[in-house]
């Protein structure tokens, strides 16, 4: 095995088990990885689902004389979620770390789900003016605060039961149920659009997605009640209990730089994700003039796509490292982004398919080295509230805004394919970051 790159003073780092040693999997840790894929698709959902109704919002919720300011007015509302992440984040992420994965990640679970049902019984501006909108930034802010702590709590529960040889393909299964929201979601709203006229969608067919998240919420509740702390966890909790211990204290003392390496190469990933799931359907509407219809079947098959393909790059990354992946798939972006925006905004659903299908595979390219990473990183006593601030943090200033940005930059420049340059710099931002400073490889580290 290749040698890893660590810290001098990182003394918790073991040898991992040998590559070709093949453990057997437990009832438990399939479980457990049900269940972290199963919390990962139902938080994506509630949040894939505002930006897949961006449009609708805008109209109900933001009405305006100019459609571009109650589209600009709905995606930042889209990123106040995201902007109380990092406080979710540290809350839970402490949390986490002092009484378990395990009970935050019911908290989390049912809190999102809730939240996003509300949102769907919301009277609109018509009924109750400003009030409106008010009630909607509160769903919102509700939904940012729990998913601080679910994003991360998912993936750090999955790792710490994954085998060490298979970390990458386990993670990138959860993260890959990140991806399907849009395309269950996207369906079911071009179901209920084309099965009622456009004045009963925009009545009350709207809320029906909205409203299905709190027993899909309820059912992920009830798979991971069968599961339990992994025993590297317990051990960490016990240890632990025997003194005064504050996750939070000890991750500002041990980990500030890792922490800023994980928001910068985080950051990217959210800006692609968000770009590709909250975005697109949207921009392709105002940007590319296809019909929702048209570009709600677009998105649905890029995300079909990356739902496949994200797995792929985790098994890719467990054989060559996180690293090299995380090099090769922002180099990749950084060429590729502004060719992909076009294709996207042609107005030719072909070629806005093709577009969306060529920027998911440098993302997953990326994703095959970064959603390791973020957790691998970080040891067990405080893996949760690290990475969980750190992550947040990333996808509070690249993810939540980079809808709201793009808006902006396509209304700025006249240009249709603006937001290309945007992705384009920040890959190449991340990718000098990573060639030209200790960027640790973490592929097999323990502890």
């Amino acid at each position: 095995m290749t040698t890893n790159e660590v810290t001098p003073h990182d003394t918790s780092v073991q040898s991992a088990p040998a590559e070709g040693a093949k453990p057997r999997i437990t009832g438990m840790q399939k479980r457990v990885l049900a269940g972290g894929s199963v919390g990962q698709f139902i938080e994506f959902y509630d949040f894939a689902l505002y930006g897949l109704s961006a449009v609708v919002l805008s109209q109900l919720f933001f009405p305006s004389e100019s459609a571009f300011i109650g589209l600009l007015s709905t995606f930042a509302t889209f990123g106040v979620a995201f902007l109380i992440r990092p406080l979710g984040g540290l809350f839970f992420g402490a949390l986490g770390d002092r009484i378990g994965r395990r009970r935050v990640l019911y908290i989390t679970l049912v809190s999102i789900g809730a939240a996003t049902a509300a949102i769907g019984l919301l009277p609109t501006y018509a009924t109750i003016g400003a009030l409106a909108p008010a009630l909607l930034v509160l769903c919102r802010l509700v939904q940012g605060f729990s998913a601080g702590g679910e994003s991360v709590g998912a993936p750090s529960f999955v790792f710490e039961h994954a085998p060490a040889n298979r970390r990458g393909f386990w993670l990138n299964i959860t993260l890959a149920a990140t991806a399907l929201p849009s395309v269950v979601a996207g369906t079911l709203i071009l179901i209920l659009s084309q099965s009622m006229s456009d004045a009963d969608f925009q009545s009350w067919g709207w809320r029906i997605p909205f409203l299905l998240a709190l027993p899909l919420s309820l059912f992920g509740l009830w798979i991971r009640a069968k599961t339990e702390e992994s025993e590297v966890f317990k051990a960490v909790l016990a240890k632990n209990q025997t003194k005064e211990y504050s996750p939070i204290r000890e991750t500002f003392r041990t980990n500030k730089v890792r922490m800023l390496q994980v928001i910068f190469v985080m950051g990217l990933t959210a800006m692609g994700f968000y770009f590709l799931s909250g975005y697109f359907v949207s921009y392709v509407q105002t940007t590319g003039n296809l019909s929702r219809d048209q570009s709600l079947l677009a998105n649905a098959a890029a995300m079909a796509f990356y739902a496949i393909l994200l797995p792929l790059g985790g098994i890719i990354g467990d054989k060559v490292g996180r690293k090299p992946m995380l090099i090769a798939g922002s180099a990749a972006l950084a060429v590729f982004a502004v060719p992909c925006f076009m294709l996207v905004t042609s107005g030719v659903l072909g070629l806005a398919i093709l577009g969306q299908l060529l920027f998911v595979i440098p993302l997953c390219i990326y994703g095959g080295g970064c959603y390791t990473f973020f957790v691998e990183i970080f040891t067990t006593k405080t893996r949760f509230t690290s990475a969980a601030i750190s992550y947040n943090v990333a996808y509070a200033i690249f993810g939540g805004t980079a809808p709201f940005v793009g808006t902006a930059l396509v209304a700025a420049t006249d240009v249709a394919y603006s937001p290309g340059f945007y992705m384009s710099a920040a890959a190449v931002i991340v990718l000098l970051l990573l060639t030209l400073t200790k960027v640790p490889e973490t592929r097999g580290r323990m502890g």
